[in-house]
């Protein structure tokens, strides 16, 4: 096993760049890549780094010259042989060649394209603009480097000895919320901290103990390239990015209102069974389950990622025997600021009721809370986001209107559209 504290220590070795492979990222932008390679391939896009946790200055705890690096070393990175050959022969979800001929052609050659960055203040605008199945590559590698550089700026100022111990408690601290659930009958859960891991070697630990310790109910990552390399699920359908696209290009209301069943038409066409989950809450969750086509209700399950996620689950349910639906059948997944006690409490409330999964993200991959001096290594809220679309910009509604994003005036008009009214504000942690 890896000896973390020791390599952090000696974390300007060239063995450690933050990002490692070009399939250290999720496995659901690699599905929504081939599906925008498919279906919207000449897009002009740009994606855009958001802080909203703004207390945290990232370009004075970051050096601009080591953010360039590990960004540029990104650009020299390829798929591999072992990479593409998993990618091309592996069974995802129960099916072969899950990814074509043609978008693997296009993946083995590609190189991500230059990114823009400048300081602002005391925080970094960093932005990619391009072709849409390119630039949308960006997004997790940006978000890990940026979350571990400011990671690797407290560590740089711990001894040898100190890291030794941060880690033991690290450890110590995240092994204890693995026997909590193992006390959870019928549990399923799997690892989704890619975007805002503390560091590529903590994920790949975390993983590796949850595996150890809850067996069969780990379902798995949605990293790519540590499920390759612990032969493990991959895990992942897609996310708020298509259809804040799809409805950015839309020519007026009526396509707008049609925009995020759209993108699930498209999905339908190439993926079924446990790929086929929606996830409604990018212009409100209640508004786009009432006006849903009646297909969509015949789909595996519904992603809960934003407010309040027993009454998003309440929700489905609701809307489900509403079409005619057995909830008993269809699954459910919760992946939206998860700890413990979040996760014992939404298992056991809708246990027998739905099928209940978890993805697990930033307070398994990066809980270091209360373990440094002033919670320095605390998470934030860090997002890079989609954010025009052919010029025209991007606006994403959520459940949460603290997740909200686009100028006032589209806001507004989404609102109308969508038909959305007053909305609970939740204070967004990760």
């Amino acid at each position: 096993m890896v000896d973390i504290a020791t390599r952090v220590w000696n974390h300007k070795w060239k063995i450690d760049p933050i990002v490692r492979s070009l399939i250290d990222t999720d496995f659901y932008k690699l599905l929504m890549c081939q599906s925008v390679f498919r279906n919207k391939p000449d897009a002009t896009v740009t994606f855009s780094l958001i802080n909203r946790t703004t207390r945290i200055p990232l370009a004075d705890l970051i050096d601009e010259g080591e953010l360039r690096e590990q960004l540029d070393h990104i650009r020299t990175l390829r798929l591999t042989r072992g990479e593409s050959t998993w990618m091309r022969g592996n069974t995802f979800y129960g099916q072969r060649q899950m990814f074509s001929p043609e978008f693997m052609d296009w993946f083995e050659d590609l190189q991500l394209p230059p990114y823009h960055l400048e300081r602002v203040g005391d925080q970094y605008e960093l932005t990619f603009e391009g072709a849409w199945p390119e630039v949308m590559l960006w997004e997790i590698p940006a978000l890990s480097v940026l979350m571990e550089l400011r990671g690797r700026a407290v560590l740089d100022t711990m001894g040898r000895f100190e890291l030794q111990v941060l880690y033991a408690r690290a450890m110590t601290k995240l092994w204890e919320k693995i026997e909590r659930l193992q006390g959870n009958p019928d549990l399923r859960i799997a690892d989704f901290g890619t975007r805002r891991r503390h560091s590529f070697l903590w994920q790949d630990w975390a993983v590796q103990a949850m595996r150890e310790g809850l067996g069969d109910s780990f379902a798995g990552t949605s990293n790519c390239l540590i499920a390759k390399n612990r032969d493990l699920e991959a895990i992942g359908t897609n996310a708020h990015e298509l259809p804040m696209v799809y409805a950015a290009l839309a020519k007026d209301d009526a396509a707008l209102a049609a925009a995020p069943y759209d993108v699930l038409s498209d999905w339908h066409e190439e993926h079924d069974g446990n790929l086929r989950i929606i996830l409604p809450d990018t212009y409100g969750t209640q508004g786009f389950l009432d006006n849903a086509p009646d297909w969509l209700a015949g789909w595996t399950g519904i992603r809960i990622d934003s407010g309040d996620p027993a009454t998003g689950a309440e929700v489905a349910i609701d809307w489900w025997k509403s079409r005619g639906e057995d909830p008993r059948q269809k699954l459910v997944i919760f992946s939206d600021g998860l700890d413990v006690d979040k996760i014992e409490q939404l298992h056991q409330q809708f246990a027998g009721r739905v099928r209940v999964s978890f993805g697990w993200g930033t307070l398994l991959t990066n809980d270091f809370r209360g373990l440094v001096a002033g919670d320095s290594l605390a998470p934030f809220s860090l997002v890079c986001k989609a954010v025009s679309a052919n010029g025209k910009a991007t606006v994403k509604l959520s459940d949460n209107p603290e997740k909200a994003m686009g100028p006032e005036r589209e806001i507004e008009r989404y609102k109308r559209v969508f038909g959305v009214g007053e909305q609970e504000r939740v204070e967004v942690v990760v």
